[in-house]
């Protein structure tokens, strides 16, 4: 139990200040908008709308929900086999982000310069790569019986 506290600790604390962060943006804050959206010749390349910010804040508190029950601090009882799946399949799509489109994000992306490519290069496919990797690391671990 004590070594998936090493992993489900830091998961918790970045998976839950994520979502609180796009939860601010959902009901309008500002702060850090300006490097969240890639831009291709100084033009962002979507604009997020506030219901789309809350589905990924929802997202993330799901996600906190698993790295919960597959880390043990709640019984998981018939559930157990549901957040293992859940939390193999959180490594996946971290994962994915870290590598990204080939193009805006991730770390083979090929529209580099931007504000949002520097950031994404030492700040969000880095934290995408660790998330996975701490998902994962949970994951493989055995579950004290």
């Amino acid at each position: 139990m004590r070594n998936r506290l090493l992993f489900a600790i830091p998961l918790t604390v970045i998976l839950a200040a994520l979502s609180l962060l796009h939860a601010y943006w959902a009901l309008g804050g500002r702060w850090g908008t300006a490097y969240t959206v890639p831009t291709i010749s100084g033009r962002r390349s979507f604009d997020q709308s506030p219901l789309a910010t809350w589905l990924v804040s929802g997202l993330l508190g799901l996600a906190v929900i698993i790295v919960i029950g597959e880390s043990g601090w709640i019984a998981p009882g018939p559930l157990a086999a549901l957040f293992q799946i859940g939390a193999w399949g959180l490594g996946l799509v971290f994962l994915l982000r870290a590598v990204g489109n080939l193009r805006t994000f991730g770390f083979f992306k090929v529209v580099k310069g931007t504000p949002f490519a520097d950031w994404d290069t030492w700040f969000y496919s880095p934290l995408c790569l660790l998330i996975a990797v701490l998902v994962v690391g949970l994951a493989w671990l055995p579950r004290a019986r």
